[in-house]
């Protein structure tokens, strides 16, 4: 990469949102120099998925030592629609996504994205004004209910309180306005909880319609960067048993986000 190359790549970022790019042989120290193009990169906080190499890098693998499948799934928190550290003050900027093996065609372990910005004009015209309300985000919550155990240590917990952002985004870069929820947001700030969370789960769903959702197959070599401040993911399921999947990941840190009143 130059600069200047890297000027269009990040110009097609933010116009586009989801960037692929296909056949890469990236090693790890190229996948961390890579995003580092875009800004800091976090250092997760549940470190038992670091990579041994790079510390930037989380990575998502259901082989044992042998390489071979172990029939255990490496985080379900993964299969919720999500948008990448939300649960800091200091969000995901860009998620950077390199498959070094992955399930053939059929048989699952897709990732699937949807546009917040165009969920935010549908959702503002069924319930309105959206932009007063701000929405608690908490790490511990999402993780503890989608894997029904408690993956976070008592020392992983106290790094990461619940913080509250704003339900609509305005894009840093863009100035446009994204629906900011997803599965580590819990409830509603001022809300009664059972009545705030019951909303986040509403919006939830209705933010997420296939006419605004691309479904990823995987090939190896892919590398993909998304905007997590306007795109939300999930991934799919795949037979642990069976199937290789091998994905590692590296989050791009950006700003606090603001809200339209802030």
């Amino acid at each position: 990469l130059t600069p200047a190359i890297f000027g269009r790549v990040y110009e097609a970022f933010l116009d586009h949102q989801l960037l692929l790019f296909r056949g890469q042989r990236l090693d790890e120290p190229s996948q961390v120099a890579f995003g580092r193009w875009f800004g800091e990169l976090q250092i997760h906080v549940m470190n038992q998925y670091h990579s041994n190499q790079c510390p930037e890098l989380y990575r998502l693998s259901n082989l044992d030592e042998n390489g071979n499948p172990n029939g255990k799934h490496p985080d379900k928190g993964t299969l919720a629609w999500h948008t990448d550290g939300s649960w800091k003050p200091v969000t995901g900027q860009a998620t950077i996504l390199y498959a070094e093996v992955v399930p053939p065609p059929g048989n699952g372990g897709e990732t699937h994205f949807c546009d917040m910005y165009r969920a935010m004009e549908s959702l503002t015209q069924t319930h309105g004004d959206l932009t007063h309300l701000k929405a608690i985000h908490n790490l511990d919550f999402s993780r503890q209910r989608r894997h029904g155990e408690q993956p976070l240590t008592e020392e992983q917990k106290k790094q990461i309180p619940p913080v509250t952002h704003p339900v609509v985004r305005v894009h840093p870069e863009t100035g446009k306005h994204a629906l900011y929820l997803g599965d580590h947001a819990e409830t509603i700030e001022g809300f009664p909880y059972d009545e705030g969370r019951a909303l986040v789960e509403t919006l939830n769903a209705q933010a997420i319609d296939e006419s605004r959702v691309y479904q990823h197959i995987w090939r190896p070599g892919d590398l993909m960067v998304w905007d997590n401040r306007c795109v939300q993911h999930r991934a799919t399921p795949f037979d642990t048993q069976t199937q290789r999947r091998v994905i590692r990941r590296c989050t791009v840190l950006g700003e606090r986000p603001r809200g339209p009143n802030d």
